[in-house]
Order: C-alpha cells, then structure tokens, then sequence
C-alpha cells in the first residue's frame, strides 16, 4: 500500500465513518481512528483485519477491513484521474503557447560579414589581449569554426533542440499558476514497486504470446480438438514465484481451525449418541417433504391396477373415512419393591447424566460449592488461609441460605388442615361401587356402657362406615357397610381394642355375667342399606324388626336375635 497524505486522509476520514456507520448501525469513533491509523501506517488487509478483530468479531473486521479498502481504491483512483485530467490540461496549455511564440515575429538582427570582424591576431598585435587569452580565444575561434562547417554540411540539420521548461510561476499562496493566473495542477509521479513492473511486463508479453499463437487458423483445421490445449512455440521463462506474506501461516490457522471444528463435531455427536438426540435427528432427516405429501394420492396403486381392471366391484361403499384397528391393551407390569428402586436409581442417574453434560457443554451454569465448615479448608485452600474471618462469614451465610431454601421447599410441600383432612379421607373411604362389605356384631349390653357406646360411633364415623345400631335387652346389633380395609379396622376395634370383659352385667335371672361381643355375620351386599350410623332403641322385638325390615335387611336382625337366644339358652342348662 502506498502512503498518503495527510490532506487525503482527511478527505478519505468522512468516508469511512459513514461506511462504519452503515456497517455497525451506529458510530463508533474507536474503529474509525484504527482505520485510519492501519491506511496511514500502510498496513496491508490482513494487518487490517488484525486489528480491528480486538474492537469486533473477526468475520465482521474482515468484512469493514474489505469496504475500508474498496473505498481506498476508489480515492486513489479519482487522484489517479484527476492527476490525468491536470496532465493533459498543462500539455495543451503547453501546446497553444508554443503556437503563440511562433507566429510572433522575432526581430534578428543581421550578423556582420566575416571580413568586419576582428581577427585574434589583430587584437594581438593591437595589446588588446595578453598570450594567455590570445590562446584561449584561437582555440575558441576553432571550435566556432568547426560547428559552422557541420551546420553548412546539413549533419545537424534533423537534430531537434529540445525546448526549455516553461518558468515556475508561484502566486503569493504558493500555489503553481501558469502565464494567464490559472491554478496548474502538476503531474505526481507514485512510487510503484517493481516487482509489479515485472509482472506487468509478464502479463504484456504473454498476451503477445497469445496473439502470435494463432488459435482462429489451428481451429479452422479439421483434425483441431479444442479440449487439448497447444503447447507454444517457445517454451516461456519460468520465473520466480514468490509467496505473499503471512500465506502460510493463514493455511496454518485456517488447519488447525479445521481440526477443531471436526474434534468439536465428534464431541458433540458422541452426546448426542449418548442423549438419544442423534435419532431424533436422523428420524427427522428421515421425515417424508411436504412436497411429496402434497401430491394427489392415485385412486388405485400401481400394484392393484393389474388385478381390478374392470373397476371396484363394491365401490360405493368406499369412503374417505380412515378406520385404524383398535390398539391391543397391554396389562401393567407389576414391579417389586427391589425393581422400583432399581428403576428409581436408573432414571436419578440418567437425569445427573443429563445436568453433568449441559454443565460441560456450556448451556448451564456449573453449581456452586456446597461449602460447610468441616470442608472449608479442603475447597477454599489458600483463599481461607488469606482472610478466614471473612471466608467463614460466607461459608455460614451460604448455610443459612441452603436451610432457608429446605425450610421454605418443606413449606411448600407441606398440606394445610383442609388438605391433610382430604388426604386422610381420600386413603380410608373406598370404591364400593362392584360390591360394599358388610359386618353384623351382637353385643350383650350396650345401653348402661355410655364409653363404649361412644367408640362404637366415633370410630364408625372416622372410618366412614354406615349402618346402625340396634338397642335392646340382651341384645344389642351393629350393622356397619364400607370397604374391605374398613372393616378390617373397624373388626379390630370390636374383637380386640374394646375390652368388653371388664363390664359385668346381669343376665335375665339377674346374675352377673361379663359383657361379650360376638362376630354374627361378614360378607357383601350389592348396594348400602343405611345411611350415617344412628342409634335406635326399641323395647320390643318386634319394632327391631319392623326396622331392619323398612331398610329391606330383616335377616339381619333374625340372625342376630336367634343367635342371642341360642346363647341364654346354653347359659341356662346346667
């Protein structure tokens, strides 16, 4: 790159903050002033590049370095022109003036005779001249001779006196003006290098070259094939190629860039292998196009245009409805307790998996250290060593920080009163839709027992059980409907929790006998007969049974009644 001046510097300035502009969407003065420097200092494109890349990317310093540049060609071509212009304009000033000078009459005047002239003899003898300037003068008189006889001959008669350069003419600027005050651009000569001139001269001569070939009389031959290429008559001069600056260590860098491209391919087709991405990219290069798809769909395929050559035989009941066959239901593999864990493991570890190659890929932020006072010094190292005062205060907030953290995520997972009621009612109560599970208990005496009589409700309703409770003499019922699980606590409850033993009641010849709780009857029934448990009391049998039969389970009460007269019975034989 040749170097400016600082006059065409400042012109070419404007230009390239409006091209920095247009490029970057905004002005940046930064860029602008290194751009001008690197056209100052004559750095080439790659230079350029260099360092605008500390200020940009380096594919965006490469594209500004090529428009800088475009626009440095384009100033030097305008100087180039306007240099050209300048010439041509003081050649024919040049020209009209030494027409001028021609026509003007110069008066000569005539030149003596040689008689009249005196003759370096006679000024000597005359003492006009010494013998030093007599010799000097003869030799002189010679010479004059010998010219007047090759000008008398014509020798010298072609030769062409060149003219004198016109006078320099300075205005009080000191700009150069010419005879008529008209500024005179004067023609600037740039420095080229002449390796250039070399390869201009190459490029003449090999044109020449090609002229001399004739390639139009060798093609209009018939036996020409114009595929082979005709080797000149003179081998040309193999002359030497150097390489341009910085050629190699562009292949360099731009081989080691390869390198690491295809070495961060492979990484990342190796996660992706591991991730199950790469299938899902194939699936999707697989993927039919919508071009494809768009396309009519034929009213028969070409494999049945052989056979139903005559047409459908049922087409009118051909429709566009798609009907697809029905999915196979597959019955739910159960698990072990030891095949959940397994599971359980297997699917925590492939999520660590997952977090661990995002980490190492850049796409998530790498956790911080869980920092505790046992390991302060193992992680920290010398930072705890430098300021342990200050070291400790972080490490205790990061603690607070991490059991505010479990507090509030505990808070959040824990129910509230409502929730924890919906819950505990949700697990006891049951389907009983396919079936509900009924229990009949007969108890000695239940009427004088008011805390047992309260457990037998309480838990009912906690269990979510209906039914009633029948109250008579030396026979009391507890019908109670639910679930399996129901029932199964509520039993406890009536044969083992309840100590019936401990009450003593009296028999009907009033002796004491201990209270007693019997299992009459457990099995299921299509529907509930009874709603929420109640307590109903009846002095004669027949209105317990006029109960049981208005909800339709009479034989509930026959069960239980002829069990109890079964039992005084046995108590009253000896």
């Amino acid at each position: 790159m040749s170097y400016l001046t600082r006059k065409e510097i400042d012109e070419m300035k404007p230009q390239i903050e409006k091209a920095v502009h247009k490029f970057l969407g905004f002005s940046e003065p930064a860029i602008v002033t290194t751009a001008v420097n690197c056209i100052t200092s004559g750095y080439d494109k790659r230079k350029t590049a260099d360092k605008l890349s500390a200020l940009l990317e380096d594919k965006k310093a490469s594209k500004l370095t090529e428009k800088i540049f475009t626009i440095y060609d384009d100033t030097k071509a305008s100087q180039i022109r306007q240099m050209m212009a300048n010439a041509q304009r003081e050649i024919e000033e040049r020209k009209r003036a030494l027409k001028a000078i021609k026509q003007e009459d110069v008066s000569i005047k005539p030149f003596k005779g040689r008689d009249t002239l005196p003759t370096v003899g006679s000024m000597y003898n005359q003492g006009l001249l010494s013998k030093t300037d007599s010799d000097k003068a003869r030799k002189i008189a010679a010479l004059q001779a010998q010219i007047r006889n090759k000008l008398n001959s014509g020798l010298l008669g072609n030769v062409n006196v060149p003219d004198k350069p016109t006078p320099l003419i300075l205005d009080e600027s000191g700009r150069t003006v010419d005879i008529t005050g008209k500024e005179v651009q004067l023609t600037q000569v740039v420095p080229t290098l002449k390796a250039n001139i070399r390869a201009k001269k190459r490029e003449e001569f090999k044109a020449q070259l090609q002229e001399s070939k004739g390639p139009e009389e060798i093609q209009d031959t018939h036996f020409f094939d114009n595929r082979i290429g005709v080797k000149p008559a003179m081998r040309g001069k193999r002359a030497l190629k150097f390489h341009e600056p910085g050629k190699f260590q562009q292949l360099a860098e731009r081989m080691r860039m390869k390198t690491q491209l295809e070495k961060l391919q492979n990484e990342i087709s190796q996660i992706a292998r591991k991730t199950g991405i790469s299938s899902a990219t194939k699936l999707a290069l697989i993927a039919p196009k919508t071009e494809a798809l768009s396309e009519d769909v034929p009213n028969i395929e070409w494999w049945d245009s052989v056979i139903l050559t005559s047409g459908y035989p049922n087409e009118n009941e051909l429709t566009t409805i798609k009907t697809d066959p029905l999915k196979p239901i597959y019955m739910p593999v159960f698990l072990t307790k030891k095949e959940r864990k397994k599971l359980r493991r297997q699917n925590r570890r492939e999520t660590w998996k997952e977090e661990q190659e995002k980490i190492r890929l850049g796409l998530e932020a790498p956790p911080e250290p869980k920092l505790r006072i046992s390991n302060l010094m193992r992680v920290l190292g010398t930072e705890a060593v430098q300021d342990p005062t200050k070291i400790e205060a972080h490490v205790r907030q990061q603690m607070a920080k991490r059991l505010k953290a479990h507090e509030d995520a505990n808070a959040a997972r824990r129910l509230t009163a409502d929730q924890r009621r919906e819950k505990k009612a949700r697990k006891l109560k049951e389907d009983t839709s396919l079936g509900v599970y009924v229990s009949v208990y007969r108890i000695r005496d239940l009427i004088n027992n008011a805390s047992k009589k309260f457990k037998v409700e309480t838990n009912a309703k906690q269990l979510y059980l209906t039914g009633c409770v029948m109250l008579f003499r030396d026979c009391n019922v507890v019908v109670v409907e639910g679930g399996a699980k129901q029932q199964a606590k509520y039993k406890r409850l009536m044969m083992h929790r309840i100590k019936w033993e401990e009450d003593i009641v009296k028999d009907n010849d009033g002796n004491d006998v201990p209270n007693r709780c019997v299992l009459v009857w457990e099995g299921t029934s299509k529907q509930r007969h009874f709603g929420e448990i109640k307590f109903k009391v009846c002095p004669i049998e027949k209105m317990a049974r006029e109960h049981f039969k208005k909800h339709q389970v009479e034989h509930y009460w026959d069960l239980a009644y002829s069990g109890a007269v079964l039992d005084n019975t046995d108590e009253v034989r000896p």
